[in-house]
């Protein structure tokens, strides 16, 4: 999605919960092993054309190893109010601007 900032994660396989999901996709995508923590919300996001995808978002509190960025054009770790700083995919605004006003975590 070009320049616009997202959360790591990706399309649950079959078989897998949306926590094992998770932890694989952030393996692939930050080379972390992640405990994943409580879900923090849930979002069911339709796009102008057409389309719909559900996101679920958890809370990892603790992960193993050193980040690296494997597909991003950067990651970073910012504080939660300053998340609406960054433009973010349109599915993830309404996230980010809990995340930042304190109704979520």
């Amino acid at each position: 999605m070009g320049p616009l900032w997202e959360f790591p994660g990706g399309k649950i396989e079959p078989g897998e919960s949306p926590q094992e999901a998770l932890v694989r996709e952030l393996a692939e995508e930050l080379g972390i092993r992640a405990q994943i923590g409580p879900p923090v919300t849930r979002i069911r996001h339709h796009y102008r054309h057409g389309g719909a995808v559900d996101l679920q978002f958890f809370a990892v509190r603790e992960f193993s190893g050193e980040i690296e960025n494997h597909i991003y054009q950067q990651v970073r770790w910012v504080k939660l109010g300053d998340l609406p700083d960054y433009d973010f995919l349109a599915a993830d605004r309404g996230l980010v601007r809990d995340l930042a006003a304190g109704k979520l975590l």
